[in-house]
């Protein structure tokens, strides 16, 4: 029993997935603010150069 328990503590496989969910989660997040960020913004940007046009 005690031998599987100790396998399982040293198996590390799981923990490289987990590690890649998190990086994909942070970048997702980022993702989200900045496109929040530029949506905002994009169409009074579009608007200054049809007038200018």
């Amino acid at each position: 029993m005690c031998r599987i328990l100790m396998r399982i503590v040293k198996n590390e496989s799981g923990v490289t997935a987990i590690e890649y969910g998190l990086i994909a989660a942070l970048i997702a997040v980022v993702c989200v603010g900045i496109w929040d960020e530029v949506g905002d913004r994009l169409p009074h940007v579009f608007i200054k150069i049809a007038d200018n046009l």
